[in-house]
């Protein structure tokens, strides 16, 4: 099963260049049979950019789930404290195998109408 995730493009692009290999999340999918992750690059590119697989999904204290990403997190200490403030618990997504499309799609390719605010199953 896969889910299709809106992510800002500075983020998204730094997945598929290796540089992010967490994508953070305040909360999670339920269903426990998701495998891969569909990127769709928000404004100002609204397109389906690739795919990568879930290596793993971390769910910690705010403090650990940093000490343990802040390597790979691809993003700085602040934005992921603004991020999760006044959370007790924090989500990571691994990123395992990428794929980044050689032609971006768009959302209708997958009968979606508009971008998800967090996520969408496919």
């Amino acid at each position: 099963m896969k889910v299709l995730l809106s992510i800002k493009p500075e983020f998204a692009l730094k997945i598929f260049d290796g540089t992010k290999k967490y994508e953070f999340r305040k909360s999670i999918f339920k269903r426990d049979d998701i495998k891969t992750v569909v990127v769709y690059a928000s404004s100002p590119i609204q397109q389906v950019i690739g795919e990568f697989e879930i290596e793993e999904i971390l769910c910690k204290e705010v403090d650990l789930l940093w000490q343990t990403t802040q390597q790979f997190a691809g993003i700085s200490k602040n934005f992921y404290d603004e991020y999760f403030a006044n959370k007790a618990v924090a989500f990571a997504i691994k990123v395992g195998n990428i794929r980044k499309y050689a032609c971006p799609r768009c959302l209708s390719d997958y009968d979606i109408d508009y971008a998800p605010q967090s996520f969408a199953y496919l």
